[in-house]
């Protein structure tokens, strides 16, 4: 794990929420791609739900694997996920942590239980929950 917090550009944190926004009523969710450090996010990659949940959500396997074989192609990796929670504020579910695959990911909530949307960001590592900072950078070279 790098230092603390992400930078994640406002364009991106917009394009999480559109598509958690079109995804509703069920939970959206998505890839964070960025160097593999994991210092930033420069790309967002909107997957379908398999889970078909307003409750849970399932990354599609095969998205996964092709935004995993495209980050690579590019020098960078998947560095996060991202979900919404319909109707709940942004902090990880007790699933949300037993899912959490990877101890070195950002995993960034996106709460639509009120009228505008707030996103944060979190480390889940060994069943433990760390929020950190979002950076927001007006703009991030893309890859």
């Amino acid at each position: 794990m790098n230092g603390p917090g992400v930078v994640i550009s406002t364009a991106l944190i917009d394009e999480m929420v559109a598509h958690c926004l079109a995804s509703y009523p069920e939970e959206g969710c998505g890839l964070l791609v960025g160097p593999p450090d994991g210092s930033a996010v420069t790309r967002c990659v909107p997957t379908g739900n398999v889970a078909a949940s307003a409750k849970l959500y399932t990354v599609d396997p095969r998205a996964h694997l092709r935004a995993e074989r495209d980050a690579e192609e590019k020098g960078l990796a998947v560095v996060g996920v991202f979900h919404s929670h319909t109707h709940t504020d942004p902090y990880p579910s007790p699933t949300d942590v037993v899912q959490a695959p990877d101890p070195s990911w950002h995993y960034v909530l996106v709460s639509l239980r009120h009228e505008l949307a707030s996103v944060r960001s979190y480390r889940i590592v060994g069943g433990a929950i760390a929020e950190e900072p979002i950076f927001e950078a007006a703009r991030l070279e893309s890859d």
